[in-house]
């Protein structure tokens, strides 16, 4: 309940106070390269129901619809460069966290097909968890673009190498999670995204 709580007001506050920096985005995004500006897709939440994420978008909408996209990718558009360099582009799941989809800190949700690579014992105990918009996986491959950029296949690489890691890490996250850890992990996350 506790966790809740927090997730509520820390997320309604930065929906609050950053609204004059989330219209700026939408019209950067819009006036910039045709299509929405905000980009939704099925991901696999809490019990392991699909739900929409939210995000700005990032890429063409014309794109070959790969899942993974490595750092110089032709697919991002200018803006979302910025975008994602800075991780403004995720903003919008406050709003997934407001309407209980998601939490600030949990295992990131993926798309089902990803799911169903996670180790079979790990599955049922990631999704036993809100899934979140932060976790210690996020911080290590936090520059997880420039990985994929130097792979001659990006998703093989993902597949094989990223995402196994990834799963071991969403467990082990869930094994230990406690609403202390969950702040130390927002302060981390802050402070990757502030100094690289």
């Amino acid at each position: 309940m506790i966790k809740r709580a927090m997730d509520l007001v820390v997320s309604a506050g930065v929906l609050t106070i950053s609204s004059p920096a989330l219209l700026a985005i939408a019209v950067a995004v819009k006036t910039t390269s045709p299509g929405p500006a905000i980009f939704t897709q099925q991901r696999v939440g809490l019990g392991g129901a699909t739900f929409d994420i939210h995000k700005f978008r990032t890429m063409r909408v014309d794109h070959d619809g790969l899942a993974v996209s490595g750092t110089g990718d032709p697919r991002v558009t200018s803006v979302g460069r910025i975008l994602r360099k800075t991780k403004l582009d995720e903003l919008p799941q406050c709003y997934d966290v407001l309407r209980g989809k998601m939490s600030l800190v949990g295992p990131r949700p993926e798309v089902p097909h990803y799911v169903a690579l996670w180790p079979g014992p790990l599955r049922p105990l990631i999704l036993s968890v809100r899934p979140g918009i932060t976790d210690p996986a996020s911080i290590i491959y936090r520059n997880e673009a420039a990985e994929l950029a130097q792979s001659e296949d990006p998703e093989k690489h993902y597949v094989n190498v990223i995402l196994p890691r990834k799963a071991q890490a969403y467990a082990e996250y869930v094994r230990k999670r406690s609403l202390w850890g969950d702040l130390k992990i927002l302060g981390q996350t802050v402070r990757a995204v502030v100094f690289g």
